[in-house]
């Protein structure tokens, strides 16, 4: 999939082929946010639909977003890069926003993915 559009299906079916993952989508005024989550509990991965704005882009159209886990020395040489922003509702210091609007190459999305899912994976429930 280099160089391709990532869409929030394309992250699914990477978390279900890569992982055996489904997402989880739990709330109803949210129904569009798939949470996907290790069976230990601990998130590694939320697609959601913002509006532009409150990621501090000037815009309000909707955009698909994934907030993944990012190794502290990963995040700080990617963030800022085209497509990859701080945190959107999560802990700014541990996740970061990529935007599913093609701006970030495929590869590169699936790599962040596969890293935060290795960062979750032997966290133990808070």
């Amino acid at each position: 999939m280099a160089n391709e559009f990532v869409t929030r299906e394309d992250v699914l079916n990477f978390a279900k082929q890569t992982y055996n993952i489904m997402p989880e989508y739990l709330w109803r005024s949210y129904s569009n946010y798939a949470i996907l989550r290790h069976p230990n509990k601990k998130w590694f991965g939320a697609i959601m639909d913002v509006q532009k704005d409150k990621l501090n882009l000037n815009s309000t159209e909707k955009v698909d977003i994934l907030v993944i886990q990012c190794a502290p020395a990963v995040k700080s040489s990617i963030l800022g890069t085209k497509g990859i922003l701080p945190a959107y509702h999560m802990n700014k210091e541990k996740w970061i926003t990529i935007l599913l609007d093609g701006s970030v190459d495929s590869q590169l999305v699936f790599t962040l993915l596969d890293m935060s899912y290795e960062i979750t994976e032997n966290k133990r429930k808070m």
